[in-house]
């Protein structure tokens, strides 16, 4: 093909997405955070605990995907095991981020998350999940407790101190001073 059979009123390959989308197609320039999850029988089983992903993705018989929106919290549960039994168990609190925010790198996470609870092994780990099974009991979704709590729960488990009860009126405090800002 010679070049003046071109036509030169074409938009360019590099054309400016429009102003309320970002160059990755998605509005406002939101980068959702990919979660890794994947269960194989008896070796492998990691899942959300809790959270509310935007999207679930199939992505084979084993594994899926998971896409929170920035700001969402969520917690995965990572079981490892082999013929002999339990290897690894770990349980992490994470909350998504947007894209220059300071996060961490984990493995599964793409592009990362900003880690508010982290912890591992059978007893720490079923301590967290008793927590989580209160805080559902009293009718609060666990995606909508205060980060701080979170951090403050796993600091105080670390640290082998009296694990904080997350109370309602504890929960409303903390929606009261959300709305504020």
């Amino acid at each position: 093909m010679n070049r003046s059979s071109i036509s030169t009123d074409a938009a360019p390959s590099s054309a400016t997405p429009p102003a309320d989308q970002s160059p990755s197609g998605r509005p406002n320039g939101t980068l959702l955070t990919q979660v890794s999850l994947a269960f194989i029988d008896q070796r492998i089983n990691l899942y959300l605990r809790f959270g509310r992903p935007q999207r679930e993705v199939r992505l084979d018989r084993w594994q899926r995907c998971a896409l929170f929106a920035p700001n969402a919290c969520f917690a995965r549960i990572l079981w490892q095991g082999n013929e002999h039994g339990t290897t690894r168990w770990q349980l992490m609190v994470l909350q998504a981020c947007k894209p220059l925010d300071a996060m961490q790198r984990i493995r599964g996470i793409r592009p990362g998350a900003r880690v508010l609870l982290q912890t591992e092994g059978e007893r720490r780990v079923r301590v967290i999940l008793a927590q989580i099974d209160i805080i559902e009991a009293l009718g609060i979704d666990p995606t909508d407790v205060s980060p701080p709590y979170w951090q403050t729960l796993g600091n105080r488990l670390a640290a082998g101190l009296p694990i904080p009860l997350y109370t309602a009126e504890r929960h409303a405090a903390w929606i009261a001073a959300r709305q504020l800002f």
